[in-house]
């Protein structure tokens, strides 16, 4: 079993060969709690879920680690902007960031995204970027600035591997734009240290060797990374848009300072809409709780993960309708098996082990839509076997369905997805139908076959199918 990745910083698959034998550590870029999580952050955060999940079936033991952003210029901007319609007037910085962090912790839950192992912020970490920083400065790596404005700056000219995460020659990479340009050597310089502005409120400033202030944003990834998984650890995840600068920046300081940093990197696509990447400037950012009130959390979590991680989603209207057909046609499936099964002697059969071609394409990069593949082949065959009374394979079909759908998270049997109520649309449905299963139930047994027939005819042409079994007549809507 050999699990392989794309590692960008080679621009190849590679073997995953952990650091520790039977151990993974992981850390992720998480979000900056600026404002409202969008679908983007769920994509991302769901990618890194699946990885973890994989990893765990084969057998690592699995530290994940996605920080929390939550002292940044845009935070302190935002926070600032209290009078507009989605922000709070007279809402402290923190307490903006804090409700923000609560929104993506919930957005995650109900796609039903893993808790991280630490989910340190990088507030309770300054000590630990400090010292990075002086440990920078004392290798010559680094420089306060020459204005007496507290700032501190990596030199990017001292270390002649910068820009090999994307590729890129210092000359031709854009300006820094963190910090102000009068205190630095060179435009590419970044921040590792923000000096305390008069317009900042004195609650977002740490005292420091250099002055009062606060981090850089990349200084602050290499220092929680470090905190949590030690300064060489094996996968450095993050979005597709973190490559430059954050995680070029990440990659030079921790190595400047002696630190192996991370032994892969592997970035997650990005999530457009209608063909055109989501901005502000655009308008078309779809927020995560605004999505998930278009379909069940489960159907929103099918969609995100269905596609390659590598690859950009496009969302377009109807696309939550079609995950929700396919998603449909794994439930409806669980339940004709597991109903058919009830007191027979395979009703607790079936070996839930993943086939073989579904491991080789989640061991191929994680390469979720052959996977998916193959849980719709394992499906359709599944009802075939149901079809013709073979309940020996279609109990073996049923633990392969099973162990598919809880490694990717989509077992719509599992407890997370239970819903006891569910829609009032859905609740009106089932009355419905039950009550005209009743009354066809009641004419068969008056021998009126007709009504019964009717009954059934009407149930079709409305895409309801009706399965006659031993355990009573159940209902399902038709694909």
């Amino acid at each position: 079993m050999t699990i392989r990745l794309y590692d960008t910083k080679t621009q190849a698959l590679q073997d995953f060969v952990p650091l520790v034998d039977g151990q993974a550590g992981l850390y992720v870029c998480g979000p900056t709690v600026q404002s409202s999580p969008h679908i983007g952050h769920l994509r991302s955060a769901l990618v890194y879920d699946l990885w973890r999940r994989w990893l765990v079936y084969r057998g690592f033991t699995v530290t994940l680690v996605r920080n929390v952003t939550d002292i940044d210029d845009k935070i302190l901007a935002s926070a600032s902007q209290g009078s507009s319609q989605a922000l709070r007037d007279g809402e402290p910085w923190w307490a903006l960031a804090y409700r923000y962090e609560l929104e993506f912790t919930d957005s995650y839950r109900r796609i039903g995204v893993l808790a991280p192992t630490y989910e340190p912020r990088a507030t309770a970490s300054i000590s630990e970027m400090q010292a990075l920083i002086t440990r920078l400065i004392d290798l010559g790596h680094a420089y306060p600035a020459t204005d007496d404005s507290g700032d501190v700056y990596f030199d990017t000219a001292s270390w002649p591997t910068y820009g090999e995460l994307t590729r890129q020659k210092p000359g031709d990479m854009v300006a820094a734009t963190d910090a102000d340009p009068r205190g630095k050597r060179a435009p590419q310089d970044f921040a590792l240290w923000k000096g305390h502005k008069p317009d900042e409120p004195e609650s977002a400033s740490w005292r420091s060797p250099w002055g009062a202030g606060r981090p850089g944003w990349h200084i602050e990834c290499s220092a929680m990374s470090s905190r949590y998984l030690g300064p060489h650890f094996d996968i450095h995840g993050g979005g597709l848009d973190l490559r430059f600068p954050h995680h070029e920046n990440e990659l030079a300081q921790s190595n400047a300072a002696g630190d192996e940093f991370a032994n892969y990197w592997v970035h997650n696509g990005l999530v457009n809409v209608n063909g055109q990447k989501m901005s502000k400037s655009l308008g078309n950012s779809i927020f995560a709780a605004d999505f998930l009130d278009l379909a069940r959390p489960l159907v929103v979590r099918y969609y995100l993960g269905a596609a390659h991680y590598r690859s950009t989603i496009d969302y377009h209207e109807g696309a939550l309708v079609e995950a929700e057909a396919a998603l449909d046609r794994i439930e409806v499936f669980l339940t004709r098996v597991t109903r058919r099964l009830e007191d027979t002697r395979f009703a607790g059969s079936g070996a839930q082990i993943v086939p073989a071609d579904f491991a080789e394409a989640m061991d191929d990069d994680l390469a979720i839509p052959q996977a998916l593949g193959v849980l719709h082949d394992r499906v359709r065959a599944g009802n075939a076997a149901l079809d013709g009374e073979d309940l020996a394979a279609a109990a073996t079909i049923r633990g392969e369905v099973i162990a598919m759908t809880e490694i990717l998270g989509i077992n719509p049997h599992a407890p997370e997805w239970r819903t006891s109520a569910g829609s009032p649309a859905d609740r009106a449905l089932d009355a419905l139908v039950e009550r005209l299963i009743e009354d066809r139930e009641k004419a068969r047994s008056d021998r009126d076959f007709a009504s019964a027939d009717r009954i059934r005819n009407e149930l079709a042409e409305a895409g309801i199918s009706l399965e006659d079994s031993p355990t009573g007549t159940h209902w399902s809507i038709e694909q």
